[in-house]
């Protein structure tokens, strides 16, 4: 089978095209059945007992994943800032420091903090460029979990960029980014185990809500037409998790 909408060759038995997103018309001898099993405005139960829905992320509306680079680069720059004040706190240095010395250690840190955060901005506008400033998934959920899976189109672009980072990494002998690209190529979906699951905060006007485990995050999307049911959904499944909104 191929898809109505791009062409894309199309798997029998699946429900949406992997590559733009679009629901393939024909898997089911009753069109009517298909749209019975719509619980939500773009939400459909899969004959699996799955639920699936597309969801296109506006990468210049929604700050959603600007706000998780943010806090990434701050989150790294607190620990570096906090590990060298324990170097001078260790070593005694601040006792015989003036004003002026104090002006120069924490602006220089302060300075850093700036460019880091501008970097940051500039990546995003890039790789929002990139993208052609819209992303779309396939969220796929039951009540085990669940799973995030890039369109075919942004992946290959995914991939592109993960194999750029990996050979820059290991041109310039940094084995943690090219560690980074290699993951960031060789991957296309991530999944949440609800059973897992330590915090649930939803934010509905960036229509995210944050599935957090211990060692893994996820940010599930949904319309607002959606967003109720996905979040009592979460949060009905999620019986370790604290909720927050």
């Amino acid at each position: 089978m191929f898809c109505e909408n791009c062409g894309h060759p199309i798997p029998d038995g699946s429900w949406f095209c992997e590559n733009c997103g679009a629901r393939v018309i024909g898997n089911s001898d009753n069109e009517a059945e298909i749209d019975g099993r719509k619980v939500t405005e773009n939400i459909y139960l899969c004959p699996d007992g799955k639920y699936r829905w597309i969801y296109e992320y506006k990468m210049l509306k929604n700050p959603a994943i600007l706000i998780t680079v943010m806090k990434v680069i701050l989150l790294s720059y607190g620990i570096v800032m906090g590990f060298m004040v324990l170097l001078n706190l260790l070593g005694g240095d601040f006792r015989y420091w003036n004003s002026s010395d104090y002006v120069s250690f924490f602006g220089g840190f302060l300075i850093l903090l700036v460019v880091l955060l501008v970097l940051g901005v500039i990546s995003y506008l890039i790789l929002a460029a990139i993208y052609g400033w819209s992303y779309q998934v396939l969220l796929t959920m039951d009540e085990d979990g669940v799973e995030l899976m890039q369109m075919q189109k942004d992946f290959q672009k995914s991939q592109a960029i993960g194999w750029l980072t990996a050979a820059a990494g290991l041109a310039t002998g940094n084995i943690g980014r090219a560690g980074t690209g290699i993951l960031t190529a060789a991957r296309n979906s991530s999944t949440s185990e609800f059973r897992h699951v330590r915090k649930v905060k939803a934010v509905r006007m960036r229509h995210v809500i944050y599935v957090n485990q211990l060692l893994g995050h996820n940010q599930v999307y949904a319309e607002d037409a959606d967003y109720e049911f996905v979040r009592e959904f979460i949060v009905a499944h999620c019986p370790n998790a604290k909720i927050i909104g």
